[in-house]
């Protein structure tokens, strides 16, 4: 059993930056591919960014190119997203997901577990 916890949402300016952390207990962290997801209000949970078991692949939503970076350190059992040039549709409540399916997952049923999210907030 993984247990996922999210940190570092909170209220910025459109064009500021946030940085999100998962820190992951109860399994070998290694072995997951590890995914970022965001849900607004009303709205479905939305692929924004996933990273490889090794850190060496990443796939991004079109729309967070450029803007958006995830990461992991192994060691520390810990995946980062970095959100620059934040835009107030990036607003929603950011999950950190972690999946046994090999590569770079990007749909919520291949994700195993589930962190409870972390609030991100953009004003314009």
């Amino acid at each position: 059993q993984v247990q996922l916890v999210e940190s570092g949402g909170g209220l910025v300016q459109a064009g500021g930056s946030l940085r999100l952390s998962c820190a992951a207990s109860g399994g070998t962290f290694s072995t997951y591919g590890m995914g970022w997801f965001r849900q607004a209000p009303g709205k479905e949970r939305e692929f924004v960014a996933c990273i490889n078991r090794s850190g060496t692949g990443t796939y991004y939503l079109d729309s967070v190119k450029g803007r958006f970076t995830i990461s992991r350190d192994n060691a520390k059992i810990t995946v980062y997203l970095q959100m620059n040039s934040l835009k107030p549709e990036d607003a929603a409540v950011y999950y950190c997901a972690a999946s046994s399916v090999l590569g770079t997952p990007r749909e919520p049923t291949d994700y195993d577990y589930w962190g409870q999210g972390t609030q991100v907030t953009v004003s314009s």
